[in-house]
């Protein structure tokens, strides 16, 4: 195979620069300003990156910018990042995903000379004689692409080491729109050494020799993606690829986690398990800010407490992730903890009679059709949206279970009552 012997080059997709990190965006002040940079900062430590790492190209499979481009300053800002690659002799091989192809600016951003920017109206190759390489790739030309366009691709070029970049939901992959399906078995016989996906912002090697590889994102932009985020550093000897070491760049990191405050009595032992978790999560973040999704679980003697006024408890929550760090956001709090099971007894008061009339009557079950009906009544008033489905079943999910909870606790708990957060 002709070229050198060893080389790297970087594989990154689905920077989305500038995309807001949701739920993030609301608190004012110094932490505001440090997520909204968020997807530069990582940017900017991927270019580093390639740079420290003396690789000979870099890979862009898709969705550099969000779908629409506020700010022009962004384009500029992708655009000087480029520049710095080009001064270090490093060429970029980017195509255009389905966030790209709906951004009006993206296809007409003037590049810098060492960036080559596939075609829209079908797969190109590109050959690098120095290095041995074959980059072959297809951009989105719109949004919506159904075809299986891995089909177009052309066959590998002989003796040369062939990397195809795909913006793809290969085999459906969940939680992400079907865009340029493909079947691995496709893209492991279709000959080439190496497949640079993007579209799937989680990291994930799906086949070895030939490799074909999800990078996931630089930077995760909601809770539902959660952990380490970054690039894949690739390594070539004699024609193979010898290593695919994923490189952690975000800047901000997400954390859902759960704590299990079953047979917890004070809350002091509910700080105790928070803290616990927390130190476990700042400690893999490496020092970078955690944005915190919480949820609380188990049978506890505090199910009452908790729900009762859960303004006071976002404050009790904050104060203990304050305890470990002062780099953790609480972005949202949950609470589905339980009573625990008392033995089966009559309550002769007036309250314990009220108790076992909202045990008998309110079932989750019993409410649930009512409450779907005014869900429904409301939901149809909305704009359309392709999340109504998802906030119904929501609601449906937790309401009645703690309208039926809060109501018990108020009677069996009346000294609670004045301070009911509703």
């Amino acid at each position: 195979m002709a070229g050198m012997d060893e080389f790297r080059f970087l594989h990154a997709a689905d920077l989305h620069l500038d995309s807001p990190l949701l739920g993030l965006t609301e608190k004012s002040g110094d932490y505001a300003r440090l997520v909204a940079d968020a997807s530069r900062r990582a940017f900017n430590d991927m270019v580093n990156l390639a740079i420290e790492s003396k690789c000979r190209f870099v890979v862009l499979a898709g969705d550099v910018f969000d779908g629409d481009l506020r700010d022009t300053q962004c384009g500029l800002f992708f655009i000087n990042g480029m520049a710095r690659l080009q001064a270090a002799g490093i060429r970029v091989f980017m195509i255009l995903g389905n966030h790209d192809a709906e951004n009006r600016f993206a296809r007409h951003l003037h590049i810098t000379d060492n960036v080559h920017l596939f075609a829209t109206t079908g797969a190109e190759t590109c050959l690098m004689e120095d290095l041995g390489v074959a980059v072959h790739g297809h951009s989105f030309p719109r949004r919506d692409v159904r075809d299986n366009i891995a089909r177009q691709y052309p066959p590998p070029v002989p003796g040369l080491f062939n990397i195809g970049i795909l913006h793809t939901a290969c085999q459906g992959r969940e939680g992400h729109e079907t865009y340029a399906p493909c079947t691995l078995e496709q893209l492991v016989n279709h000959g080439y050494q190496y497949w640079a996906l993007g579209h799937i912002h989680t990291h994930e090697i799906l086949h070895r020799d030939p490799y074909v590889v999800y990078a996931g994102n630089l930077q995760g932009r909601h809770a539902r993606e959660a952990g380490p985020k970054g690039a894949s550093l690739v390594t070539v000897r004699d024609g193979k690829v010898a290593d695919v070491e994923p490189k952690v760049l975000d800047a901000v990191r997400w954390a859902c986690e759960r704590v299990d405050l079953t047979n917890t009595i004070t809350h002091e032992e509910m700080g105790t398990r928070i803290r616990s978790t927390m130190r476990d999560v700042v400690a893999q973040a490496q020092g970078r800010p955690v944005a915190l999704r919480l949820e609380l679980v188990g049978a506890t003697a505090l199910h009452a407490d908790l729900l009762r006024d859960r303004r006071e408890l976002k404050l009790e929550i904050e104060a203990i992730l304050a305890s470990v760090s002062d780099q953790i956001w609480l972005e949202r709090l949950k609470v589905e903890t339980s009573a625990p099971v008392r033995p089966a007894m009559l309550d002769p008061s007036t309250g314990g009679r009220i108790a076992a009339d909202i045990r008998a009557a309110a079932t989750p079950d019993a409410l649930l059709a009512e409450l779907d009906t005014i869900i429904t009544t409301i939901l149809d008033r909305l704009p359309l949206s392709d999340r109504k489905e998802e906030i119904r079943a929501s609601i449906l999910h937790d309401v009645p279970a703690r309208a039926r909870d809060l109501a018990l606790s108020l009677v069996e708990n009346p000294e609670g009552a004045d301070n009911a957060d509703q």
